[in-house]
């Protein structure tokens, strides 16, 4: 075989063929996993003829993309489009705030600079396209508080884990609305939550809110249908459907039973449907006009709820790229029969939808009355279920026989595959980024900012072939430029900081192309460190937010105490001597912490109380210069326990905790008020001291683990 033709096509593709690794050390993709990668994508590379129509084959879908309907452009900046049309060419602008442009292309076949933001429809000759003219950077802390703060703070949670009276065992929007009151009266201007992606109603056991069916729509148990409907019909449809004690026996359970909520929510969910359906309601225009904004998006997500119920109860595969031929198209005659006979469950998934988004609007509506500057910050996963309904709406910008994961770095010697799928570049272009605007807009509808999950997948992903192993995949390039003026622009659209989780291999030019965009990055106390020093607060970076932990890592407490050591030898993933090894180094490391609280005026004397050390470490990534400081609930509250324990083995109760006080109480004990109070008065000095000049970011040299 000629490599140099193999070499060739894997660049057409972008498939990386070196890389460093977390050790730094170089690496080089086998031809085994190239060929294994190249055949998932479609394209097979065994032999030299192969090769050549493979090869072929790229640069047509190549060519295809670069005619795609968007052309991306920044603000006040001319925009090249000699590949497509002659210099000379006349042209139509209709700007999306009104009013027209004309002209004609320059010599080097360039539209001139266009002075507003927004998407365009560009007239060309025949050819009709839109011109998404992004701002040059994502919105600012100190713009979305008109310069009022540099300097701002916030609360993370996960929604799932608020408690109230008569929750009916999960966490919901009316427990965000009370936490959001109470936050915003201690001082904080945002409240980060876990994903409220759509999930499966069919398949409730699936509840890992990184891997959901889309990321296009929401997740209806979280809906308040009390804030919508009124709290009086809810109760009146506990009792006349007799779900009452069962209701209650879920919200006193101290673990989340999903299957159970699911199952009761959907039922109640679904009578309350019958009712709104059975007399005019002063609330059915707003529904329609629900629906009709939402459009394709909606119908399609919705039609995939109720067919893949249908298939599982008629004995079909749960996978649709395992179903009857005809029910694989969304937009083919055998589903669109299905929808028009079964159109009231289609309905009711949309009324499922509707209910979860006035309650999510209402959160945010309550977060920005409150004072908060931000509001709601919606987490974005890194993927969607290959088997759910983005997949199967939006075939053509989804690669459906590869999932994403990570390589082999030091915490996971074997890698990891994550389980979701993952965007094609040259299908995404082709369909004019749709997929991902969509996405971003779904996200930022309700919430005045977005983190974006492994924000390195903007840049390159890894992908396996499905069910092959982590190591055999390789890194898919992709249009890292595009992308980046797209959530520009929706940030801008929006008004809506972006966040982009950038723990694990960073490329320098890609932190240095999230700073230049103004998109925060993320740094953890854990991980801030070097040399066996822990980094001094005034030398973080003021490009990226500061918070103790996430979601994947011990809280302070369980990280003073050795809880995540315990867990992980409790459910296998390390032996006894392992353990002890990592009891040594944590100890060597809560020293170094400990010193650097005292070095930073954080302790004013030595101890080994954890909760002083919490306390103090709260206190220490206040005072970075970090735009943002995200707090977690956990180390709010002092607990010893996290959210999820990622890697192998059901023993952890992942995703499932739920705080024993009432979201009423949480931040009112005495300890979590002066922690919050702390937070709040350093942020404020933070703010009203000189401003300090950009740091150098750090970097971890591992993947982020995932669920």
């Amino acid at each position: 075989m000629n490599d140099t033709s193999l070499i060739a096509l894997a660049k057409a593709v972008g498939i990386t063929l070196r890389w460093d690794d977390a050790f730094g050390q170089p690496q080089q993709l086998t031809t085994e996993a190239l060929q294994g990668v190249l055949a998932a994508l479609g394209l097979p590379a065994q032999n030299e003829e192969q090769i050549r129509s493979s090869l072929a084959e790229q640069r047509e879908r190549l060519r295809l993309a670069k005619e795609g309907p968007l052309v991306i452009a920044l603000v006040n900046r001319p925009c090249s489009l000699q590949e497509r049309f002659p210099a000379g060419s006349a042209f139509k602008l209709e700007l999306e705030q009104g009013g027209n442009v004309s002209g004609r292309l320059d010599e080097q076949g360039r539209l001139p600079p266009i002075t507003s933001c927004g998407y365009h429809q560009l007239l060309i000759g025949e050819t009709k396209l839109t011109l998404a003219t992004a701002p040059p950077r994502c919105q600012s802390v100190s713009q979305l508080t008109e310069g009022q703060r540099s300097h701002i703070w916030g609360l993370s949670a996960q929604l799932y884990s608020l408690r109230r009276q008569g929750d009916g065992g999960l966490g919901d929007t009316l427990a965000l609305e009370t936490l959001v009151r109470q936050a915003a009266s201690k001082g904080a201007d945002a409240i980060a939550i876990s994903p409220i992606h759509a999930m499966f109603s069919a398949r409730p056991e699936q509840y890992s809110p990184y891997s959901p069916s889309s990321r296009l729509l929401l997740n209806p148990l979280y809906a308040a249908p009390a804030r919508v409907l009124g709290d009086s019909l809810v109760q009146q449809a506990l009792e006349d459907t007799g779900l009452r004690q069962e209701w209650n026996r879920l919200e006193q359970l101290p673990l989340i039973d999903w299957v159970g909520v699911a199952k009761v929510r959907g039922q109640l969910w679904r009578h309350l449907y019958q009712e709104f359906c059975k007399a005019s309601n002063p609330l059915t225009k707003d529904f329609s006009h629900f629906c009709q904004r939402s459009g394709d998006t909606l119908e399609q997500h919705c039609r995939f709820e109720a067919l893949h119920a249908h298939m599982l109860a008629s004995g079909q595969a749960d996978d649709w790229r395992q179903w009857p031929e005809p029910y694989r198209d969304p937009n083919g005659p055998a589903v669109n029969k299905f929808a028009r006979e079964h159109r009231h469950e289609v309905d009711f998934h949309a009324f499922c939808q509707w209910l979860t988004a006035c309650s999510l609007e209402r959160v945010q509506s309550v977060a920005r009355s409150s004072g908060m500057h931000i509001g709601v910050i919606a987490d974005l996963a890194v993927g969607a279920d290959g088997t759910g309904s983005l997949a199967w709406a939006r075939q053509t910008q989804l690669l459906a026989n590869v999932s994403v994961g990570a390589p082999p770095d030091i915490l996971n010697q074997h890698g990891q595959n994550w389980g979701v799928s993952a965007f094609s570049p040259d299908g995404l272009e082709r369909q004019g980024y749709s997929a991902f605007i969509d996405m971003l807009r779904a996200n930022l509808t309700h919430a005045g900012g977005i983190r974006i999950d492994h924000v390195m997948g903007l840049q390159r992903l890894w992908i396996i072939p499905r069910g092959a192993s982590s190591s055999a995949g390789a890194y898919l390039n992709y249009p890292l430029n595009d992308l980046l003026h797209l959530v520009a622009l929706e940030s801008w659209r929006h008004h809506a900081l972006v966040i982009g989780e950038d723990l694990g291999t960073v490329a320098p030019e890609l932190r240095a192309s999230l700073t230049d965009k103004h998109l925060l990055g993320m740094r953890v106390l854990q991980f801030e460190h070097e040399g066996g020093h822990f980094i001094a607060p005034e030398r973080w970076s003021n490009a990226a937010l500061a918070t103790t932990t996430t979601h994947d890592l011990p809280s302070l407490m369980g990280w003073f105490n050795g809880r995540d050591i315990e867990w992980r030898e409790q459910v296998g993933q390390r032996d006894s001597e392992q353990s002890q090894q990592d009891r040594e180094q944590r100890e060597i490391d809560k020293s170094a912490l400990h010193q650097a609280l005292l070095d930073a005026g954080e302790l004013l004397q030595p101890t080994t109380n954890p909760e002083q050390q919490l306390a103090a470490a709260i206190g220490f990534i206040g005072r970075t210069p970090a735009p943002l400081v995200l707090l977690p609930l956990e180390d709010a509250l002092a607990s010893g326990e996290q959210p999820n324990l990622p890697g192998p083995g059901d023993e952890h109760p992942n995703w499932r905790r739920r705080w024993t006080q009432p979201v009423e109480q949480l931040l009112n004990h005495p300890r979590t008020a002066e922690r919050l109070a702390r937070l709040n008065n350093v942020r404020l000095a933070v703010d009203a001291a000189p401003r300090l000049s950009p740091q150098s970011p750090t970097a971890d040299t591992v993947e982020k683990a995932k669920p």
